[in-house]
């Protein structure tokens, strides 16, 4: 997953997704990486066939593989646990607080794979760590800009530094609506196609205001005024003012940007003394939901005005 992956210590010192391991075994392991949210049973490996073994995957061992190995001729047990712990097995957990057999943690020791164990049934821990794994390995990366939730849109205001993104953010707030992140954004992409945005954790509710310096919106506006994370639906690029430059003036075409692979809206504001950002992000927060809803304003526009070329009776044309 675009190189992101997460060591076997990580998993063991987990406190929020509640996966409740210890260590039995294999200490000199837990540096193992492991880059795929996809667990494995290996079940037929225990019985010698490891054909489609993926050694890359965590290996959950339940009470049926726990029991296959306790009830099974020692020999054979010996050989197919042998052969299973020659492969690079990143780790072997065990559910329900089963004892896992001696033999698996003498071999699992000599090889260095970590073996850990939970208290949870295998349905639930699989369930716990599917969720851990595909939180922890999302493709990342971080914009500066301010993410705000305007009438449920996330909008990503982005622009060079000093343009007047914070301040357009605190008007809006003002309004009623919830800040996410201020400064810098950072974003998670979550399958198949979400941006998920949040503030780093240091500087959360808090928000730059040249002038005044750093102010928390928690405290000032309540928790109503604020958002942990949010689905980034749209991007709100400000830029100064060029006379020079022809800015767009229908809105016919729809333009893009990609995150992590992912496009999003992206819209151009032009910034000058006067106009009124807060209400400019507004009411594109508002046109954004009702293109969501399959009503594009400037292309109605366009539509009417051709109908209305189009039945003009031909030489009706003012002289």
């Amino acid at each position: 997953m675009d190189g992101i992956s997460l060591s076997i210590h990580d998993l063991l010192i987990d406190n929020e997704y509640g996966l409740g391991l210890s260590l039995l075994a294999g200490k000199q392991g837990l540096a193992h990486r492991v880059a795929s949210s996809r667990i494995q049973k290996p079940g037929l490996a225990l019985a010698g066939y490891t054909e489609h073994l993926h050694p890359d995957r965590i290996q959950v061992l339940g009470n049926t593989e726990i029991s296959y190995l306790q009830q099974s001729d020692n020999w054979v047990a010996a050989d197919n646990l042998a052969v299973l712990c020659s492969f690079p097995i990143s780790c072997f957990i065990v559910t329900k607080g089963l004892r896992p057999p001696r033999l698996l943690l003498e071999l699992a020791e000599a090889r260095s794979i970590p073996v850990l164990a939970t208290p949870h049934q295998s349905s639930t821990f699989i369930s716990l760590i599917t969720k851990f794994l595909e939180e922890r390995l999302l493709p990342t990366t971080h914009l500066h800009g301010v993410l705000i939730d305007v009438l449920g849109v996330g909008v990503l205001l982005s622009g060079k530094s000093g343009i007047g993104k914070s301040e357009c953010a605190l008007d809006l707030i003002i309004r009623g609506h919830r800040l996410v992140a201020d400064d810098m954004v950072f974003i998670k992409k979550k399958m198949p196609a979400v941006l998920i945005g949040q503030a780093e954790e240091s500087l959360q509710y808090l928000m730059e205001i040249r002038g005044l310096g750093i102010i928390n919106i928690k405290d000032l506006y309540g928790v109503s005024a604020i958002r942990d994370k949010k689905i980034i639906d749209m991007q709100l690029e400000l830029v100064e003012w060029d006379e020079s430059h022809e800015y767009d003036r229908l809105g016919v075409d729809d333009h893009t940007m990609t995150i992590l692979g992912i496009e999003i809206p992206h819209i151009v504001i032009p910034v000058r003394p006067g106009r009124n950002l807060g209400s400019i992000i507004e009411v594109a927060a508002r046109n954004h939901l009702l293109k969501g809803m399959g009503y594009h304003s400037a292309r109605d526009f366009q539509e009417r005005l051709l109908a209305r070329i189009e039945a003009r009776p031909l030489g009706d044309e003012v002289e």
